[in-house]
């Protein structure tokens, strides 16, 4: 489910353009919802701090 109640502007590194630090990204969160097009796909980082996407 996607928040909609505020809306924040990940962090770009200016390290690498077009690029993002998975810690920006996920908020302190470990799970976040990605929609693409009509389909929605699941973010999530494992007990092992790896991340993995599934739709």
């Amino acid at each position: 489910m996607l928040c909609k109640t505020k809306t924040e502007v990940p962090e770009i590194t200016q390290s690498k353009p077009n690029s993002i630090s998975s810690q920006s990204l996920m908020s302190n969160k470990k799970e976040l919802t990605i929609i693409h097009g009509k389909d929605e796909y699941k973010l999530r980082i494992t007990g092992n701090g790896k991340l993995i996407l599934t739709k």
